[in-house]
């Protein structure tokens, strides 16, 4: 089971967001208890995708940086010549 826990002011913030998204999109009034709910079931329930693909997309940006930073070792190494 994946719970991310958010600090209160933060979860407040998204609170009252919840609940504003209700009252100008489908003008219903939710209280403070049911937006905190509903954001506690998309945390559980959405969270984990958008946590992996967060990753994926970390893992693509270092796997570039490696690759960039392979490529910078190379052109610094120093050409050897064998003399006859």
């Amino acid at each position: 089971m994946f719970m991310m826990k958010l600090p209160k002011e933060q979860k407040e913030q998204l609170t009252g967001k919840i609940q504003q998204y209700f009252e100008l999109e489908r003008s219903e009034t939710i209280g403070s208890i049911a937006a905190e709910q509903l954001l506690d079931f998309v945390i559980q329930e959405i969270g984990p995708h958008l946590y992996n693909h967060a990753i994926s997309d970390a893992r693509k940006a270092v796997l570039e940086r490696m690759q960039t930073l392979e490529d910078e070792l190379y052109a610094l190494e120093k050409p050897i010549t064998t003399k006859r």
